[in-house]
């Protein structure tokens, strides 16, 4: 009898991955960018790599367990904690913020009144403003709730899709009333521990024991220079938290119902499908939000992401395809790398799964800068300037003003240019503008980069 063949090993093709390393090498080098990581899971396969180093001043070379500020993905994070808590029957999706913070209140009454623990995870809130969260310890997002009457109403909420870091702020706050703890332990106990993430914090006394990835600008001379002081950010629930490659790609195998070891009691595959459902439209692009996650049609098949913008000079992305059983993540230390996250996340997914976005396809802001003009064309006839020009409002802050010129509408300095209806990009970096109609049909709105600002009445 002839002997057995042996079973093929599960994902064993590496000529994706190696394709996909390739293209971040080259991006590096592109760029400038010191030190980056990949982390990409297939059919239940992880396969890592670390590219450069963590600090040009003081070099360590990048590894699986070098941690990096997440920002914006700690988004994700914050909501998981928030549904572990409604799955326990401490927190009500539904139920307003004042029902847990009765002293709680903005700049306007009924926005108060009217707003769910579901608007703030989801962006949709209909605030904007300046808030700021000084760090006061444990008291920071105490402080924070009690100050939130500097933000002002640009729409009832659940009506408009508008980024808001201050709704996650908030979020942080319910998160330690529901278990009379602060933020840090809270985090700990709902998710770091329970998935087994060893190399996870929201603390930076406990983030510096372990291979650090520090952030990087260009400087003054054309080179590179690191970005000092190192900070996480007052706002832990918003841009906190710190993982590895290999810690935030188990994270990712738990929402990709792919690797429960360890879960237990985190959250039901229930709820995470629930967190990856659509809940609201951004309008006037084809993307939605779900809860925490920006959903992403590509190629028919939708995709589950966050980005993340550090002020400490950390670009970075995460990804899921559920569909396809694909999760993948790209970690940067430059201001720059937004642009190597949005080349690589392109190569990995024709790479992998065949997938591309169409051309001109709609697309919105997902916590981290994309040029469009990869992907977008203007179109052939712009539309009449007159339908968009005005001041655009976020409370006290400076407005956003769009003007004509010479028959271009025009921010600032820079061109507008449409590749969609009421969909723009700005024609120095290629970054996004959407313009948002009531029901009416009349243009009431603005976003630039995922912030909505209303327009001033009688425009």
């Amino acid at each position: 009898m002839a002997p057995t063949a042996a079973a093929k090993p599960r994902n064993s093709d590496k000529r994706p991955f190696e394709a996909v390393a390739k293209v971040v090498r080259e991006q590096m080098e592109l760029l400038d960018i010191p030190g980056a990581a990949l982390g990409v899971l297939k059919d239940g396969v992880y396969r890592f790599r670390g590219f450069g180093v963590t600090n040009i001043d003081s070099p360590q070379r990048v590894d699986k367990d070098t941690v990096f500020n997440l920002a914006s993905i700690s988004k994700t994070v914050t909501a998981t904690a928030v549904m572990s808590l409604v799955e326990k029957g401490l927190l009500d999706l539904d139920a307003p913020v004042k029902q847990y913070l009765p002293d709680w209140r903005v700049g306007d009454e009924a926005s108060t009144n009217e707003l769910l623990v579901r608007h703030l995870l989801t962006h949709s809130t209909g605030l904007n403003g300046p808030a700021s969260t000084r760090d006061l310890g444990n008291e920071t997002l105490t402080r924070f709730a009690q100050e939130m009457d500097r933000l002002v109403r640009i729409a009832p909420p659940g009506e408009v899709w508008s980024y808001l870091n201050p709704g996650y702020a908030l979020a942080g706050r319910l998160i330690e009333v529901a278990t009379k703890t602060d933020i840090h332990t809270a985090f700990r106990d709902l998710v770091f521990d329970p998935l087994g993430l060893e190399h996870s914090s929201t603390r930076l006394d406990r983030a510096a024991t372990f291979r650090l990835a520090v952030g990087h600008q260009p400087a003054d001379d054309g080179g590179t220079a690191v970005v000092r002081p190192f900070s996480m950010g007052s706002s832990i629930p918003a841009g906190g938290v710190c993982m590895s490659i290999a810690d935030l790609m188990r994270y990712a195998a738990f929402h990709l119902n792919a690797g429960d070891a360890g879960a237990v009691g985190v959250l039901s595959p229930q709820t995470r499908d629930l967190m990856q459902s659509r809940q609201l439209v951004k309008a006037p692009t084809e993307d939605y939000m779900g809860i925490s996650w920006h959903l992403r049609t590509v190629g028919g098949v939708e995709t589950v992401a966050h980005g993340g913008t550090a002020g400490a000079g950390h670009r970075l992305l995460l990804e899921l395809v559920p569909a396809r059983q694909l999760a993948f993540a790209v970690l940067t230390n430059h201001v720059d790398g937004w642009r190597l996250n949005q080349v690589v996340e392109h190569a990995l997914l024709r790479a992998y799964e065949g997938l591309a976005l169409e051309p001109n396809q709609h697309i919105a802001y997902r916590g981290i800068n994309e040029d469009f003009r990869l992907h977008a064309n203007p179109l052939a006839t712009q539309p009449n300037p007159a339908e968009y020009v005005g001041s655009y409002l976020r409370g006290a802050s400076s407005p956003l003003v769009v003007t004509e010129q010479n028959g271009q509408l025009r921010l600032g300095t820079t061109t507008l240019i449409f590749f969609a209806p009421d969909q723009a990009y700005a024609s120095d970096l290629g970054t996004p503008l959407e313009f948002i109609r009531n029901d009416a049909g009349a243009v009431t709105w603005i976003r630039s980069n995922g912030q909505g600002f209303a327009r001033k009445q009688g425009m």
